[in-house]
């Protein structure tokens, strides 16, 4: 499906500072109904755009269109929305906290598609930080949330492998093979030790391990946003905290116990990226949470479609998740 744009002019950051000439790229799957509550968010990932979710969304599917309204919207730094490669700052383009690209998201849904409330907000990894920014941010609207391989705040162990992520893509200058040496980085943290020691990869056409990092990891940095974008969406990452939203008192554990939606809570059993332990105790800290934890050796990639029980997992979770009735009826907080 192509995407579309929708322009929001001058944006307010978490930062004090204003991004000028903001531009958002979305796509709408199915019907908004006429009191717009059957509106399902999915926030896009590291490097992803509007496409990344599609494998969930259809007729029939998870995210059904015949029920729901199904919404992809595109992050900041991704090369659609605005990004250091579209916008006029360029190189000084400002940091964009997950803050910002919800306050940007809620300015789409409600001014533009007409949306009052979400059924559901749902995302993989960058798309899990910021359904989980939605939940704080705008309680009243959120309905249901599941974070697939994400966290509400980027952890120490995390920040280390984002360091050596920029410290990858800024080699050579940022020419090609930075981002190359960028995507064999990710594929040490991407996956698993047994996916290794298995040789999974094969079960997605690839002989041998080298050909798997670079028809997929290679490819995926190379085809993708320019490495600007990415840096911008790796600083996006390392900002990630929900305390840092005005009213949390800098207390992330005060932010998730704010939130009403009910929540199913997906890590991946052997994510590197985003420890399994650390979202069980988020579930915890949340009033309305099952942890549903994705088995298997894809690591932080079980929650990306790769895997044929994985989808068959986490679309099973979100169909529960979506027959729960919340605990509470939230009214539209504009």
């Amino acid at each position: 499906m192509e995407h579309r744009i929708f322009e929001l002019d001058a944006l307010p950051l978490l930062s004090g500072e204003t991004l000028t000439d903001a531009r958002i790229g979305y796509a709408v799957h199915g019907t908004l109904d006429a009191d717009g509550a059957n509106a399902v968010l999915c926030p896009s990932f590291f490097g992803g755009d509007h496409t990344g979710y599609d494998w969930l969304i259809g007729e029939g599917r998870p995210l059904d269109t015949g029920r729901y309204c199904v919404i992809t919207a595109g992050l900041f730094g991704n090369g659609v929305s605005s990004s250091p490669s579209n916008h006029p700052s360029g190189a000084g383009f400002p940091l964009i906290t997950p803050q910002d690209n919800v306050a940007a998201q809620h300015r789409l849904l409600t001014e533009h598609l007409g949306v009052r409330e979400l059924a559901l907000v749902t995302g993989w990894s960058m798309g899990a930080a910021h359904t989980y920014q939605w939940a704080v941010s705008h309680p009243r609207m959120v309905r249901r949330i599941a974070p697939v391989c994400g966290a509400p705040v980027t952890s120490e162990h995390n920040q280390v492998f984002l360091a050596g992520l920029a410290a990858a893509l800024t080699a050579d200058g940022g020419a090609e093979r930075g981002r190359r040496a960028a995507g064999r980085l990710f594929a040490g943290w991407g996956t698993s030790h047994p996916f290794w020691a298995r040789q999974t990869y094969q079960e997605l056409g690839f002989a041998t391990r080298e050909d798997y990092l670079t028809g997929f990891w290679e490819e995926f940095f190379v085809a993708g946003p320019a490495t600007a974008d990415l840096l911008a969406m790796v600083r996006t990452w390392e900002s990630t905290d929900v305390g840092a939203t005005p009213g949390s008192g800098g207390s992330a554990e005060a932010a998730l116990a704010s939130v009403t939606a009910e929540a199913a809570v997906l890590p991946g059993a052997l994510d590197q990226c985003f420890a399994a332990a650390d979202e069980e105790r988020v579930a915890r800290t949340l009033p309305h949470a099952v942890l549903e934890v994705i088995p298997g050796v894809w690591g932080h990639l079980a929650g990306a479609g790769a895997d044929a029980a994985d989808r068959e997992f986490v679309g099973t979770a979100l169909r529960r998740l979506l027959a729960r009735r919340p605990a509470t009826v939230p009214a539209c907080d504009g």
